[in-house]
């Protein structure tokens, strides 16, 4: 009889019930345009949060060992959770402006979640597989969301094809493992004799690698992150580089130190060469960029190279900076778009960064904001972005990757130049606009304040969450 622990997915029913109930409140409430699909999805999203919170600490697997609760699943589940709260905060006066706000939207962010939720409690490939998959699909729509756009359609297009091959090589690279180990169970490959020693098991690593690296946007698998960044709606280039990132970052963690673990030599070796291409490319390109949105899907790219590093390290400290590193980043990122949403106009306009000249005094509290996402980007003390990156790479130092490190931090510093490019450009320039912004709405008002807070708090007082981060390493390393 299969071991049906439904305790362990509490969190994840909650998410699925409250998707259920957006699907079919347009049927309850015709007139609804979103406007309560969005209150609703904030419950469900809080409601989760609650649910993992109170199952903090419990260690349970279920489903014949396919499920897994632990203190690793649970802190990814409130990050993820975390960043499509501040999605949808952002997005209902973004899609009122764009005249295109429906439940569908808010069901496929709660659809995303609950993939991304799964990929962090699978321990089966299959599961993992599937919770990607249902993560993508949802993604592949939003990005089109508004059909009226045709970047935005081109963009989903492209998105589309490029994540169907990926899915090839991570479905190509199961089989394979599958094939040479007889299971999909992470455990179970991991106890495989020889494991070493098989080719099979080389060529199926290889592949995974090449199908999260697609999905975490490193080099030289990112390349259709420009232009998705660039035509989705605003709202949902935050919401990707924020929750599906992580989540990428979190299944690729947890298959390769519990099942792939005594191949560690030879995956650090191939990290080692993507995390600098990663940072590289990432940096150097997002230079010559005018467009703001360019710029950040560049700099997302960047921050993939630098989470890379903590996994090289191979090393608990390594992967609780990494833990850290995306939930700071999380705040960071889709603070600095809720900046980008409110200065635009209808249309997506006025996203070249010569548009934020003088911002900083047309509108001071988005000025400010957006000057500490920006320093947090950056790297700079005392905002999260700094210690998170020192935390990365000391680590690197602390298992003797010292020219990793070194060519980190260069990278690092690269960066600064494009940060504070914007910065410069609303306070040392003169506006070229002189259209007053008006009052931020509510929710933008609170993502603002959350995103800001956040940024800073875990810049000053970190260790709390450092502590959470570190609490959950013994769940991926035995």
């Amino acid at each position: 009889m299969p071991d049906l622990n439904w305790t362990l997915l509490i969190p994840l029913l909650v998410v699925g019930v409250f998707a259920l109930i957006v699907l079919a409140i347009d049927i309850i409430w015709p007139r609804n345009r979103g406007s309560v699909s969005s209150y609703i999805s904030l419950l469900g999203i809080a409601v989760a949060i609650v649910s993992c919170a109170l199952l903090w600490g419990r260690v349970e697997t279920g489903f014949n060992g396919m499920v897994v609760l632990d203190k690793f699943a649970t802190f990814s589940n409130i990050l993820f959770l975390a960043g499509t709260g501040l999605t949808i905060f952002i997005s209902a006066d973004y899609l009122q402006r764009e005249e295109c706000s429906r439940s569908e939207y808010y069901l496929l962010l709660l659809t995303s979640t609950l993939g991304m939720m799964l990929m962090a409690a699978g321990t089966d490939l299959i599961v993992i597989f599937l919770g990607l998959e249902l993560m993508s699909i949802s993604l592949y729509i939003l990005v089109g969301f508004i059909r009226s756009r045709s970047v935005s359609n081109e963009a989903s297009l492209k998105y589309l094809l490029l994540g169907a091959f990926a899915t090839g090589f991570l479905l190509y690279g199961i089989a394979l493992i599958y094939g040479a180990t007889g299971s999909t169970n992470l455990n179970e490959i991991a106890e495989h004799k020889g494991i070493g020693f098989d080719l099979m098991i080389h060529a199926g690593m290889a592949l995974l690698i090449v199908g999260f690296a697609f999905k975490v946007a490193a080099a030289p698998f990112h390349m259709w992150a420009p232009d998705v960044y660039e035509g989705a709606p605003t709202a949902i280039t935050a919401f990707i580089s924020a929750g599906p990132k992580a989540a990428a970052f979190i299944a690729l963690l947890r298959v390769l130190f519990v099942s792939l673990g005594s191949l560690r030599v030879e995956w650090t070796a191939v990290l080692w060469i993507i995390a600098v291409l990663t940072m590289t490319v990432g940096n150097l390109s997002a230079l010559k960029q005018r467009s703001i949105k360019r710029m950040l899907a560049y700099s997302s790219i960047a921050h993939a190279g630098y989470v890379l590093i903590a996994l090289v390290t191979a090393s608990e400290r390594g992967i609780s900076a990494a833990l850290f590193y995306l939930f700071a980043y999380t705040f960071m990122n889709i603070g600095a778009f809720a900046v980008i949403i409110m200065v635009g106009k209808k249309g997506e306009e006025n996203l070249d960064i010569s548009g934020y000249a003088g911002l900083g005094f047309r509108h001071p509290i988005l000025g400010l904001t957006m000057t500490i996402f920006m320093l947090s980007l950056a790297g700079l003390p005392p905002t999260a972005g700094f210690l998170g990156k020192f935390y990365i790479f000391s680590a690197a130092v602390e298992a003797n990757l010292v020219s990793l490190a070194i060519i980190g931090v260069l990278n690092s510093l690269v960066s600064v130049y494009f940060y504070l490019g914007v910065v410069v450009s609303m306070y040392m320039k003169q506006s070229v606009d002189d259209r007053r912004i008006q009052s931020l709405p509510l929710f933008a008002r609170a993502a603002l304040l959350v995103t800001s807070v956040a940024t800073l708090y875990l810049g000053i007082a970190p260790t709390r969450f450092l502590q959470l981060a570190r609490e959950t390493v013994p769940s991926v390393l035995n």
